[in-house]
């Protein structure tokens, strides 16, 4: 009988087994939410506050930090459907660190931008901070150049790059 206080290895890995669980169940959740037909039930993911970094995003076509409400978010992918549809998920990957609050997801989303069927696929990365089984934060990485082309904005992400450089910002080469 152990002592109180002292954890079995047994309890240890059950526990660890869990919290790995409920991390996959948001994982599996959240990528189905992305092409649901009501894209908002993606917002049931997210804490009632949650913070979105986009380190690789443009100043000027998109901000690189938000902190936002579930509700804002909800409204937020609602509006977007008026641009694209989401239609697969491809190559998803699910990194559950040992830390039990980080969640990280690799995946492919293809969709197409509407009004015409054009086509399109945007590689993701995402780092997560999971809190009581919702994502409370967020790093997200995707290839902004795909972006602008997908939403058809190549001409406002050369615009904002040729502007960032001559302010001063980080040059492009």
């Amino acid at each position: 009988m152990p002592r109180t206080g002292v954890l079995t290895p047994d309890y240890q890995e059950s526990t660890l087994r869990f919290v790995t669980t409920a991390r996959h169940a948001l994982a599996e959740r959240f990528l189905r939410a992305v092409t649901a037909d009501d894209p908002g039930t993606i917002a049931d993911c997210y804490a009632e506050h949650t913070t979105i970094e986009m380190p690789f995003a443009v100043p000027g076509l998109m901000p690189p930090t938000m902190a936002i409400s579930r509700e804002d978010l909800r409204a937020r992918f609602r509006r977007g459907t008026a641009l694209r549809r989401y239609l697969r998920v491809e190559n998803p990957r699910i990194h559950e660190p040992a830390d039990g609050s980080t969640l990280i997801l690799e995946y492919t989303v293809h969709g197409e931008m509407r009004p015409t069927p054009t086509p399109f696929a945007l590689p993701f990365v995402m780092v997560m901070t999971v809190r009581d089984g919702l994502i409370a934060h967020t790093r997200d990485y995707t290839d902004p150049i795909a972006g602008a082309r997908a939403l058809g904005r190549l001409p406002d992400l050369v615009a904002a790059l040729s502007a960032e450089g001559e302010t001063g910002g980080s040059p492009v080469s």
